[in-house]
């Protein structure tokens, strides 16, 4: 049996196994890659709330991800919840150490349970300073578009790539627009790179989003990409999982319920048309 390839997450707990650390390694193992993780915090949380978050110190964030480099060659590495500057500038400093050929960068600033601020300190100049110069993609939703910004950002399909083209001139090499936040029937994300742009559409599903959804498509998206789909193929991919995931969710806990991501999804191989890009 092969080997395979390796992704990895740094991000926070959810103790009801549908967002952060649990969603990613969930994801990556049913997109049939090997998940390794570094914590960043502990969070005290369910479907409908978070309770308590406390950080992990700076010394073993860096000690996980250090473990981690020394024993695996890492493909690609998703971050999310990172908890404040100090652990974001170290994380940041350390996945140059790493060098996967992809990093995915969700920017968990606000909990979307309850909206409970995820991190101490300017997140926005955090992801400007320390991340932005790695070229990352960007996995944004519309508020956390917003505050990057610094404005509001229109319904229309026009005016939401536009401002992903903006975000992509500050420095990402791709941002994934996603758009859960909009209303209507149709779920729209918007991909976008220096060259190109794509829409990704589906059709929203009846009651709502679920839990750690998020987290689930920017996982999907690592995990594809470190199986080796170019950034539009993995984009597409990520987003039918997704969808698959919403459709079939078990209706756990009293808020929004956790995915079902061991649905029954197999990638496909690379669609022709899609020219395969990574970090710079």
């Amino acid at each position: 049996m092969s080997a395979p390839p390796v992704a990895m997450t740094i991000a926070g707990s959810d103790g009801s196994g549908g967002a952060g650390i649990a969603a990613d390694l969930k994801t990556f193992a049913a997109l049939g890659v090997y998940g390794v993780y570094a914590l960043t915090a502990v969070t005290a949380q369910n479907t409908r709330r978070v309770l308590q978050v406390e950080a992990v110190s700076v010394e073993m964030v860096r000690a996980q991800i250090e473990a981690v480099r020394e024993d695996f060659e890492v493909a690609a590495v998703k971050t999310g919840m990172l908890m404040g500057s100090a652990v974001a500038a170290e994380v940041a400093s350390l996945l140059n150490t790493l060098s996967p050929r992809w990093l995915v960068v969700d920017p968990v600033a606000i909990a979307g349970s309850d909206g409970s601020a995820l991190f101490v300190g300017d997140a926005r100049r955090t992801l400007i300073e320390h991340f932005f110069p790695l070229r990352p993609v960007l996995t944004p939703n519309l508020p956390e578009a917003e505050v990057l910004l610094g404005e509001s950002i229109g319904a229309a399909t026009e005016e939401r790539i536009d401002a992903a083209r903006r975000i992509a001139g500050m420095g990402p090499q791709a941002v994934l627009l996603k758009g859960g936040h909009m209303e209507g029937k149709w779920a729209e994300d918007v991909l976008v790179t220096e060259r190109q742009s794509w829409i990704f559409t589906a059709e929203r599903l009846a009651g709502g989003g679920g839990h750690g959804t998020g987290c689930t498509l920017a996982a999907a998206l690592t995990a594809l990409l470190a199986r080796g789909r170019s950034l539009p193929a993995a984009a597409v991919q990520a987003k039918e999982y997704l969808s698959a995931a919403l459709r079939e969710a078990p209706e756990l806990g009293a808020g929004p319920s956790p995915l079902n991501h061991f649905h029954a999804f197999h990638p496909r191989e690379e669609e022709k048309g899609f020219e395969g890009e990574g970090m710079e």
